[in-house]
């Protein structure tokens, strides 16, 4: 299929200055407010010391932006990722790092403390929701809530209180992928969209959120007619509603 996902080559401006809070209506209504009910998709992905996201270490986080470009096609924006610390106490498996290759003390890592990497990557996420005349984020991941919890966790352990993402709805590429091209594992599903699979870099959140942004941008972009074709029906149905009744006059 040949709808384009075109990630622009702009790194993420992070103004420390920036307001905290994003109120609805700061920003002129855009098609990204529009096309999903006021929300910004936001693509996330973790790296992990295992499973269990209450106990077990964040070692990895990364987040896409996306925007629509001129021509009304969803692309990758704006692109942030850390290197995590795990907290005090976080239990770490060995089966996790034999998967992800993550050697979790290595000070080459330049590893950041969870809660920088929030703060951080949600000054991005807030700017993004105000420029796009968004109100809040929805978090896109591949078995999203999987992510999602460790985000919370994180999120709990730090005390964050202004969270921009929705508490609990995500849109997920895995249930998004069986919908469209019949596939559920990242993998085929990247690759039955005609998207290139790179080995080495899998299992990096880096590469993980990228590859997952690419496959949302072009599933969204493949049923951009399906969407047009629904809202065109709604306008003129809703036209219709409210166009005046006519039929005979009386004298």
């Amino acid at each position: 299929m040949g709808y384009p996902c075109r990630p622009c080559a702009r790194l993420a401006v992070v103004d420390l200055d920036a307001p905290e809070m994003i109120e609805p209506g700061a920003a002129p209504a855009s098609l990204m407010a529009s096309r999903f009910r006021s929300f910004l998709p936001v693509i996330v992905d973790v790296e992990t010391g295992g499973f269990n996201s209450a106990t077990d270490a964040l070692l990895e986080l990364a987040a896409c932006t996306v925007a629509f470009d001129e021509d009304g096609w969803l692309r990758i924006d704006e692109r942030v990722h850390f290197h995590v610390e795990p907290f005090p106490g976080a239990n770490i498996e060995d089966a996790a790092l034999a998967i992800t290759g993550i050697k979790p003390f290595n000070p080459l890592r330049a590893a950041v403390k969870e809660c920088d990497a929030l703060g951080r990557m949600f000054k991005v996420v807030r700017q993004a929701i105000k420029a796009q005349g968004c109100t809040r984020a929805v978090l896109v991941g591949h078995n999203a809530h999987f992510d999602q919890g460790f985000l919370n966790a994180a999120i709990a352990r730090c005390g964050i209180k202004r969270n921009p993402f929705h508490p609990f709805s995500v849109f997920d590429t895995a249930t998004l992928g069986g919908a469209v091209v019949g596939q559920t594992v990242l993998r085929r599903a990247v690759e039955a969209v005609g998207l290139p699979w790179d080995d080495a870099e899998a299992h990096s959140a880096r590469y993980d959120a990228q590859i997952t942004a690419e496959l949302f941008c072009h599933m969204i972009n493949a049923l951009r007619p399906v969407y047009e074709q629904q809202t065109q029906g709604q306008a003129s149905a809703a036209a219709a509603k409210a166009a005046p009744a006519t039929g005979p006059q009386g004298d």
